[in-house]
């Protein structure tokens, strides 16, 4: 009878079996995606705070990615026999000041105490090296009857009279009482406390992103003297006014993704076309926008992406006259590409890149808010002689700090209580007061 057995076979060269897995980059290895829900346990980052005196000291450890502040630990590194007790303190501030009008306020956004250890006078043990704390941040607060996303951590400031400062600081901090060795009676600044404070300031930057993706690209449609529209792209139309006798006025459109939520991370794309007779759109080439990433002085058409900060120290209308100042800056610029053109039509698409120092988004908190709008200008450099007077377009956009994700891990996506659809995004903005 046959042998049913089957053929053995050699194992295969070494050189052909798989690598050992490793959950991070090798030195000669290199990341293509990574899935959050997959991501492993990474180690904690830290860092270690102390008093001038090094009498205490605090280590600090929190999560990469997370909104959600993880201070975990003390270390106590002085006379442990002496100390009575030990606290946390975790708060946010914002402060207000308007340089020349004389104003300043300040808002405590949150404080919260912890009591970490208290001496036990019947069993006389020693404060332990270190005591473990974890506080999450709230997520909004109140001052005067409204309520408020908490705002990221944020600095601006406007030079000059008027001007203003205005700070969104966060700190933590861990106090460490002892017995003083001189009296209540007769301390004075030239002996030393019976207490070591150990502060720190962090970061809080809040994560968000927009519910829905980049749509894809209009396509050019010459019956419509453009594109062709969808529900995906919404619709911003003006009127270039021409300047001279025989010249008729241009239809200018605008489109931008119906969200209005960009990544700060990722450039804003966008479709302009022109419509007009021929004669009125040749006379209009020479303001029309020019294809690349050109220096913006030789640009007549431009699409900006600009942020306004504002200070309202007051609050309230004083004297008839709003009572805010405002500081208004470009942190992006467009650049075009022709999509295509008639005889009486011409368009063009392109995409907004934002500034790398952009972190945050717009927000509102307490007399302060920092708002972003797309302004789409038309300045011919000698407006006597120019066949159009100049335009001026603002649509009003949302920031996060994230790009849409399909799998739904991780960010949540804009809280409307920061600035409601309504509120922020049909607002206009006041003019520039610097820039």
């Amino acid at each position: 009878m046959p042998d049913a057995r089957l053929p053995e076979y050699a194992p295969p060269p070494s050189q052909l079996l798989s690598p050992t897995y490793t959950a991070t980059p090798r030195t000669h290895e290199y990341q293509l995606a990574l899935n959050p829900r997959l991501r492993p346990n990474r180690p904690l980052r830290s860092f270690v705070k102390q008093t001038k005196s090094g009498n205490a000291r605090r280590k600090s450890t929190r999560q990469k990615v997370s909104p959600v502040l993880k201070y975990r630990q003390v270390d106590c590194s002085f006379e442990r026999d002496g100390v009575l007790t030990s606290r946390s303190q975790v708060e946010g501030i914002l402060e207000l000041e308007e340089v020349g009008e004389g104003g300043t306020s300040t808002h405590r956004l949150f404080s919260n105490k912890s009591m970490l250890w208290i001496k036990n006078r019947v069993q006389d043990a020693p404060c332990p090296n270190k005591l473990r704390f974890r506080f999450p941040l709230p997520t909004t607060y109140s001052d005067g009857g409204h309520t408020y996303l908490l705002p990221p951590s944020f600095e601006a400031r406007l030079s000059g009279i008027p001007g203003f400062r205005a700070h969104v600081n966060y700190s933590v901090s861990v106090v460490v009482i002892k017995p003083s060795a001189v009296s209540n009676m007769v301390k004075s600044t030239l002996f030393r406390k019976d207490d070591w404070t150990v502060s720190t300031p962090f970061l809080y930057l809040p994560r968000t992103r927009p519910s829905v993706p980049i749509p894809s690209p209009l396509g050019v449609s010459a019956s419509s003297g453009g594109f062709a529209e969808t529900p995906q792209w919404k619709l911003f139309s003006s009127i270039t006014t021409a300047n001279r006798q025989g010249i008729r006025d241009l239809a200018t459109k605008l489109y931008i993704p119906t969200t209005r939520m960009f990544c700060i991370r990722q450039p804003i794309p966008f479709h302009l076309s022109f419509y007009s007779d021929t004669d009125s759109l040749r006379a209009f080439l020479p303001l029309a926008p020019v294809a690349g990433r050109i220096a913006p002085q030789r640009q007549a058409t431009r699409i900006q992406l600009m942020r306004q900060t504002t200070v309202d120290v007051h609050n309230p209308i004083a004297f008839g006259a709003k009572s805010d100042i405002w500081r208004v800056d470009c942190i992006g610029e467009a650049a075009f590409r022709n999509a295509g053109n008639g005889a009486d039509w011409a368009a063009f698409s392109g995409d907004i890149f934002i500034s790398n120092e952009v972190t945050v988004g717009g927000f509102r908190a307490s007399g302060f808010s920092v708002r972003d709008y797309l302004v789409l200008t038309t300045t011919p450099p000698d407006l006597s002689k120019s066949p159009f007077k100049e335009l001026r377009m603002i649509v009003p956009i949302r920031l996060a700090t994230d790009p849409w994700n399909n799998d739904g891990t991780g960010i949540g996506a804009y809280d409307p209580l920061s600035m409601s659809s309504s509120e922020e995004l049909a607002a206009v903005p006041e003019p520039s007061r610097t820039s």
